[in-house]
């Protein structure tokens, strides 16, 4: 059976409802192409240049009090080695190292040297310090020291958000991202804030990853205990709801259509 249109040709309802569904298709099309603005690491960086006054990543940060200290004591004394090394002297042991606390008078306790003032240096100054202490007991001893309570957190939108232990000195805050599986594509790279601790203060600094000056930013290395938090991009946020909210839409009426299209087409047949 057929049915008989205004513009005269004879169409059957599937055809009819079939031309609908193309529109809606095109709709749909047009609706899921909506534009972005890109967003990428670095866009003001030039090709083939040189940057220049970049931070100092040789920067030692300073043992202070509570510090916890992973030291490492070798020698060509073995056996004395292994008194020193099995925690005599030490607090106890965390991901397999030993763990000397930095008392609040900037104390540590190392065996056979007691009290060693550790507060106010550097690791590799401490490290060079406990050597030519324990020369006298160890026949050239070599003492690594590293931290075992520095940590940064990296939250907001990252894919892995985390605590990061620092064990050496420098962290920048490009390889914290990184750890934790880069950012989101939702993410907003011109405004990641920065949340340090500096006595009873916290300070908060906002990075712009999109332009290269971040290179020479003070906040560029991270510190024991900084905050890294990747805040969204409200604008693709709100797009992404949108444009969920539009296929959610569209799926229902497709499927009310196409149902309506097979009862017509049997009632018609």
């Amino acid at each position: 059976m057929k049915r008989k249109y205004n513009n005269g040709l004879f169409l059957k309802p599937g055809c009819f409802f079939g031309t609908i569904m193309m529109v809606f298709s095109i709709v749909y099309l047009l609706a899921s192409c909506t534009p972005t603005k890109n967003s990428y690491y670095f866009k003001t960086l030039k090709k083939d240049t040189t940057l220049t006054g970049l931070v100092n990543k040789d920067l030692e940060s300073k043992i202070i009090n509570g510090d916890n200290l992973s030291i490492n004591i070798s020698s060509l004394s073995k056996e004395e080695d292994i008194t020193f090394n099995t925690g005599g002297t030490a607090l106890g042991v965390v991901s397999g190292r030993l763990v000397f606390p930095v008392d609040q008078e900037g104390n540590i306790i190392i065996h056979k040297l007691g009290k060693v003032k550790a507060a106010g240096y550097t690791r590799k100054e401490l490290a060079a310090e406990l050597q030519k202490n324990l020369q006298p007991y160890l026949k050239d001893p070599l003492v690594t020291v590293q931290y075992l309570n520095h940590k940064v957190t990296v939250m907001g939108q990252v894919e892995r958000p985390q605590i990061i232990n620092m064990a050496d000195e420098q962290l920048s805050v490009i390889d914290a991202i990184v750890i934790s599986g880069d950012v989101k594509q939702n993410a907003k790279l011109d405004n990641v804030l920065v949340i340090r601790e500096e006595g009873n203060q916290k300070k908060v600094k906002i990075l712009n990853f999109e332009d290269h000056s971040i290179f020479s930013s003070p906040w560029y290395y991270l510190q024991p205990n900084d905050i890294v938090y990747v805040m969204p991009d409200e604008t693709k946020r709100q797009r992404e709801e949108r444009r969920t909210r539009f296929q959610t839409n569209f799926a229902i009426a497709s499927a009310a259509i196409s149902l309506l299209v097979i009862v017509l087409d049997r009632i018609f047949r």
